[in-house]
C-alpha cells in the first residue's frame, strides 16, 4: 500500500471496561488494534464512577499507537468514535479538566429521584418526548443529581461543560469543540426525538443547565478535526455503541435486529423514519442521523450480560476465565433446575425494576459450578426471549437475530439463543461490530463511501445457528425462568 495513500479509518471505541483504538481498511479488514483497561469505582452500593481523565489518557495512548501503526496522520481519512452511552462527564471549559467523577450508565443512585418523578406523573411526558422511561440508566437524572449534590458544578457557571463520553473525547481531541451526535443525545432523556433538539421543559424537569450541553450534530460528516497526532485528521463519524453495532451488523432496513452481548445486552430493531411507540416499556431511540434526517430503532436494554460472567470469575472465583463457561455448560445435560436471574444492577427491559436484586434458585447438594455457569449463560437467552415477546407485542417481531459482542464467541451460548428464541441466529466472523459500525460511519463522513448501504461492503462473512430444541423442553424452561423472575420482581416491590 503506498505510503501517501489516505484511505485508512481510525476508530476510537471507548467502552465501559476498556478503551480501544482500531485501524480499518476500506474492505473491512482490521489492520491493527490496541486497548487499555479502564478502572471503575463503586463509592456506595449501586454507584458506579469513572475517572474522565483516565479515559482521556488511555484514549490518547491507544490512538497515538494506531496513528503510528498507520504510518502517520496523513494516512488516515477519518476518525470514527463510538462510546458507552448515558455515562456523563463534567468538565471546565477554561482548563479542559474534569470537575467531578463521571457517572456511569450502570449507576443507580437516582432510583429514588426517578421513582418520585414517576409517582408525580411525569413519565408519560418523558416517554412522549424522548422515547425513554424514567430510570437511573439515562443521563438526565444523573446530571440533575450532580448539580444538586456537587455544588461546585453550579458554581462553575458558564465554565461548566457537560456531555456524554463522545463529547468529552471530541472536546479533548479538538481543543474545545463541544458537540454530540444524535444517537448519544437521544439517550440522555433531554432530547426530543421528534425534533432532534434539546428540550427546555425536560432540562427544567431534571434540573439540567441547557447552556452546558453540547450542540447536537449528524453521525457522519466533517464533524471536527484533531491535530493531536502530528497532523490534521478529520473526525467523520460518531455513534453510541449500540447504534454503531446495529450499523456494523447492516441493520439498515426496518425489522432487521441485532443483539450485542457485552457488559450488558442491548437489542435494537430498525423501525424506519418514524419514532416507534411502545406499549410494553421498550425504548424508542435514534438509530442514526445523516443530513439532518433521523432513522429510528426500538430498543430493549439488559443491564447485566458479560458482567455476570466477570462476577462469577472475579468476585465468586467460580471460574478462572470467561472461556471456561462453554466447557462447563457442555459438561452437564441441563442446569439441574437452577435459574440465575442476573439483577446485579437491577432489572432492565421489560421489567425496569432498579431495586431488583439477583437470585440463584433451585440449588441442591447436587448443584455444582457447571450448573451455575450453565444457568448464567442460559440467562442470556431468557432475557432475550423476554425482549422478543415485548417487541412482538409492540408489532415489531424478530424473524432472525444478528448477535455480536464479547460473549458470543461462545458457540454453546449462540446455539442456546437460537434454540430458546426459535429463530435463526447470525454471528459475524468479525465480532467487533461496534467498531466496524463507527468505521462505516467515518467512511461515509470522509467520502470513502456514498452512503451506509455502500459501506456495508465492510461487513464480512457470518455463521448461522439454527434452532434444534424441542418445543416441550423449550416451554418448560421458559416456565421455570418466569417463576424465578416473578419472585425477584415481587421482592423488589416489597
Amino acid at each position: 500500500m503506498p505510503n501517501d495513500a489516505n484511505d485508512l479509518i481510525l476508530v476510537i471505541d471507548e467502552g465501559t471496561t476498556s478503551t480501544r483504538a482500531m485501524l480499518f481498511a476500506t474492505d473491512g479488514r482490521c489492520i491493527a488494534s490496541e486497548a487499555r483497561a479502564l478502572d471503575q469505582t463503586y463509592p456506595r452500593a449501586g454507584w458506579v464512577e469513572h475517572d474522565a481523565a483516565e479515559i482521556w489518557r488511555k484514549t490518547l495512548r491507544v490512538t497515538a499507537a494506531m496513528v503510528a501503526q498507520a504510518g502517520g496522520a496523513h494516512r488516515i481519512a477519518g476518525i470514527g468514535i463510538t462510546n458507552q452511552r448515558e455515562t456523563i462527564v463534567f468538565w471546565d471549559r477554561a482548563t479542559g479538566e474534569p470537575l467531578a467523577p463521571a457517572i456511569v450508565w450502570q449507576d443507580r443512585r437516582t432510583a429514588a429521584t426517578c421513582r418520585d418523578l414517576r409517582e408525580r406523573g411525569h413519565e408519560a411526558e418523558v416517554q412522549a418526548k424522548t422515547g425513554l422511561l424514567l430510570d437511573p440508566y439515562f443521563s438526565a437524572s444523573k446530571i440533575g443529581w450532580a448539580m444538586r449534590e456537587w455544588p461546585h458544578l453550579a458554581d462553575a457557571g458558564a465554565r461548566l461543560a457537560i456531555g456524554t463520553v463522545d463529547s468529552w473525547l471530541i472536546w479533548k481531541l479538538t481543543g474545545g469543540l463541544h458537540v454530540t451526535d444524535a444517537t448519544n443525545a437521544s439517550r440522555t432523556a433531554l432530547m426530543d426525538v421528534h425534533t432532534g433538539s434539546w428540550d427546555d421543559g425536560l432540562c427544567a424537569l431534571f434540573g439540567v443547565p441547557r447552556a452546558a450541553l453540547p450542540e447536537i450534530v449528524d453521525c457522519a460528516g466533517r464533524l471536527g478535526e484533531t491535530t493531536a497526532f502530528g497532523g490534521a485528521i478529520p473526525i467523520c463519524g460518531i455513534a453510541g455503541d449500540q447504534q454503531a453495532a446495529a450499523i456494523g451488523q447492516a441493520c439498515l432496513a426496518p425489522g432487521q435486529t441485532k443483539a450485542t452481548f457485552g457488559t450488558g445486552a442491548f437489542i435494537l430493531t430498525h423501525a424506519g423514519a418514524t419514532p416507534p411507540t411502545s406499549g410494553h416499556r421498550m425504548l424508542s431511540t435514534v438509530a442514526w442521523q445523516l443530513g439532518g434526517e433521523r432513522a429510528y430503532a426500538l430498543e430493549g436494554s439488559v443491564f447485566v450480560a458479560g458482567s455476570l460472567v466477570q462476577w462469577l470469575r472475579d468476585t465468586l472465583g467460580l471460574i478462572g476465565t470467561a472461556a471456561e463457561t462453554e466447557a462447563l455448560a457442555r459438561s452437564v445435560p441441563d442446569t439441574g433446575g437452577v435459574y440465575l436471574v442476573p439483577a446485579l444492577s437491577g432489572l432492565g427491559a421489560p421489567w425496569w425494576e432498579p431495586d431488583a436484586r439477583a437470585s440463584i434458585s433451585g440449588l441442591s447438594f447436587a448443584t455444582g459450578k457447571a450448573h451455575v455457569a450453565r444457568a448464567a449463560l442460559e440467562a442470556m437467552a431468557y432475557q432475550a426471549h423476554d425482549l422478543k415477546t415485548a417487541f412482538a407485542a409492540d408489532g415489531i417481531d424478530w424473524h432472525s437475530l444478528r448477535i455480536d459482542g464479547g460473549m458470543v464467541a461462545n458457540d454453546w451460548m449462540a446455539q442456546d439463543m437460537a434454540d430458546l428464541l426459535g429463530i435463526e441466529v447470525e454471528r459475524p466472523r468479525f465480532a467487533e461490530t461496534t467498531a466496524l459500525g463507527a468505521a462505516m460511519l467515518a467512511g461515509v463522513g470522509a467520502g470513502l463511501f456514498g452512503g451506509l448501504d455502500e459501506a456495508t461492503s465492510m461487513r464480512g462473512e457470518v455463521e448461522t445457528f439454527t434452532p434444534s430444541l424441542g418445543e416441550d423442553e423449550r416451554q418448560a424452561r421458559l416456565v421455570g425462568w418466569k417463576t424465578a423472575v416473578d419472585v425477584v420482581v415481587a421482592a423488589s416491590r416489597l
